[in-house]
């Protein structure tokens, strides 16, 4: 069994990034805050929450501490919460992915200029969440070609479309050109990491050639997710784990073949420790 591992798997820049900076922080031996989970990986939260670091869920929890460092995720928040954190006077650490930041600043800047905002991706991911409210309330979220073709943009003004870092290339593309030709003063800018983009095309090529995928990451990581999606359109035998303990080895006996691809939030350790048990297995195999 041949064992094949991505070159663009594991942490991209924007996450590498906010979690040395989260450890960096914990370092200092004071109470240190992330709002929301710093990234969506369960094993480095838990890792983090052993050296005192502690998730904000809410507002309100936010809202409820008296000192210490807040760290902003690499998601990104909204300018409610920047608000929150100056009136309360709480020192910040921003770790948002300078990506994602540039998307801020987009939004922030058309809807200013009273445009119709177009932001595709996932309403419900924190990071779309963050963009949106950079946009004033003037900023629909489009996810799916459905919702594309039920969009109708308001006729008296221009339209400015961004996307969500980790969303599929190809199904945005197609969104674009579904509301194209609702109009023609539109502006969209690609604004999917580079790095998504050739996570998600390398995955794609591996998958064609072999016989099974392993997609690593956590559940609620968006990014992964969509790799899963690619992979398993390509490849039939595509398993979506989080670490080693959710793999079944014994399910790889008949392949000739196995790729392994992860998402942007697995740390390098659970990667390797996956292939390392893949390349045993091929090896008693022989």
């Amino acid at each position: 069994m041949e064992v094949t591992l991505a070159k663009s798997a594991g942490f991209c820049f924007g996450v590498k990034r906010a979690v040395e900076m989260v450890y960096k922080e914990a370092e200092k031996k004071e109470q240190v805050y992330t709002y929301g989970p710093i990234i969506h990986n369960e094993q480095v939260v838990a890792d983090l929450q052993k050296k005192g670091v502690t998730v904000l869920n809410t507002i309100e929890e936010l809202k409820a501490i008296e000192k210490g460092i807040v760290i902003i995720r690499s998601h990104g928040v909204s300018k409610e919460i920047y608000d929150i954190l100056d009136r309360e006077e709480i020192q910040i650490v921003d770790a948002t992915c300078p990506f994602v930041k540039k998307i801020h600043n987009i939004v922030k800047e058309h809807t200013e200029k009273n445009e119709n905002v177009v932001i595709i991706g996932n309403a419900k991911h924190p990071e779309v969440e963050g963009i949106k409210g950079w946009g004033n309330g003037n900023v629909t979220v489009i996810e799916t070609i459905e919702e594309a073709k039920a969009y109708v943009p308001d006729s008296q003004k221009k339209t400015c479309i961004v996307s969500q870092t980790t969303f599929n290339y190809k199904k945005f593309q197609d969104i674009v050109e579904i509301i194209s030709k609702k109009r023609y003063d539109i502006i969209a800018l690609n604004t999917i990491c580079n790095a998504t983009e050739v996570r998600q095309s390398e995955a794609m090529q591996l998958a064609k050639v072999s016989e099974a995928m392993i997609v690593i990451g956590g559940q609620s990581s968006s990014n992964t997710q969509k790799l899963y999606e690619i992979c398993k359109r390509e490849c039939e035998n595509t398993y979506y784990i989080q670490t080693l303990v959710n793999l079944d080895l014994d399910a790889f006996q008949s392949f000739r073949s196995v790729g392994i691809t992860a998402g942007a939030s697995t740390p390098n350790n659970i990667i390797k420790e996956v292939q390392k048990a893949c390349q045993n297995k091929a090896l008693n195999k022989c």
